[in-house]
């Protein structure tokens, strides 16, 4: 017969930094995202409510769980809303389907006492797990939740990449013989030139994350972020795309190209040879989604070009749980 376990739920403090770190870093579902280097880069936007979840066992207690969040307003926690996703932060072994089930009661329970009227939940993707995770999304479903929003991610498996249509290929033949070149770099405010100039012209937007915040986070996790560019042959940048590397997946968190390098087709030269020379180092290459409006509209070009380069779908769920 198993042995009962008690969970204790303590608010997160800066204090305990390092063992927050330390138990991200040796669990089977999260990334650097979820260390507190990046998680409080912006943490003057983010009022965090981050948990940490203690088995107490007899006389033994360990970390068991993190629970990532934030406040979203007077009445929401979010897990987590400055991330792409948050949540439940799970070791290896300790704790199975049925202990998480009552761990997030207790999470549950723990933010309704504390007045909040409702949790919204950002899984952590599947592509993103070290080891498959998903006893969250059981809990989730036993806890009432529900599906508030879904986004469509395309995904290459590195193992067995789809290979480019004939349109990609095409292209990328015309960049190569236009004399472009592709390569790392730091570069940031390059190609932060480029990006700004697209989103302000297609969506009226800026990028998450400014230069000074994208070159900070690189320098903070030199490992993990990484610029890579296409150049003319001139030598000046014509496109590129921002990678998040994790150990499990890696992922374009920007992508952008100017006129010249739409017209000659460098992305494809860029990604054709991310992909072919990544493989071996992570399982997935994620170009991200394709949504807007909170995944109700899809943009359908965006994903026609990452299909064409052999991503393939997977969804970003977002869950409510009322209180």
């Amino acid at each position: 017969m198993k042995e009962n376990r008690l969970f204790v739920i303590e608010r997160y403090a800066a204090e305990r930094r390092k063992v927050w770190d330390d138990f991200v870093k040796d669990s089977r579902n999260a990334t650097f995202l979820l260390e507190r280097g990046y998680m409080d880069y912006h943490a003057d936007r983010f009022a965090d409510l981050s948990l940490m979840i203690w088995s107490v066992a007899g006389n033994q207690r360990r970390l068991a769980g993190l629970f990532a969040a934030c406040q979203n307003d007077d009445e929401t926690v979010s897990a987590h809303g400055g991330l792409t996703y948050g949540g439940l932060i799970l070791p290896y072994s300790g704790a199975d389907g049925a202990d998480i089930v009552v761990m997030l009661s207790e999470i549950l329970a723990y933010f309704r006492n504390a007045g909040y009227k409702k949790l919204r939940y950002k899984t952590i993707p599947h592509i993103f797990h070290r080891y498959p995770s998903e006893e969250d999304v059981y809990a989730i479903f036993r806890c009432g939740g529900r599906l508030a929003e879904c986004n469509l991610s395309s995904t290459v498996l590195l193992d067995k990449p789809i290979e480019f249509n004939e349109n990609s290929r095409r292209n990328m033949r015309r960049a190569q013989k236009s004399g472009v070149t592709a390569e790392k770099s730091n570069d940031y405010k390059g190609f932060w030139l480029i990006l700004e100039a697209l989103l302000a012209e297609r969506y009226g937007a800026k990028p998450v994350h400014g230069l000074a915040e994208i070159t900070m986070l690189a320098e903070r996790f030199p490992e993990n972020i990484e610029l890579h560019v296409a150049r003319n042959a001139g030598g000046e940048i014509i496109a590129g795309t921002v990678l998040y590397v994790t150990p499990a997946c890696i992922h374009t968190q920007y992508i952008a190209a100017s006129a010249e390098g739409k017209a000659c087709g460098a992305l494809c030269l860029l990604f054709h040879k991310l992909i072919s020379e990544r493989s071996g180092e992570a399982r997935y290459f994620d170009f991200g989604t394709s949504n807007e409006n909170h995944g109700l509209a899809l943009n359908e070009g965006l994903l026609h070009q990452k299909y064409a380069m052999g991503g393939r779908g997977v969804a970003y769920n977002i869950y409510d749980i009322d209180l």
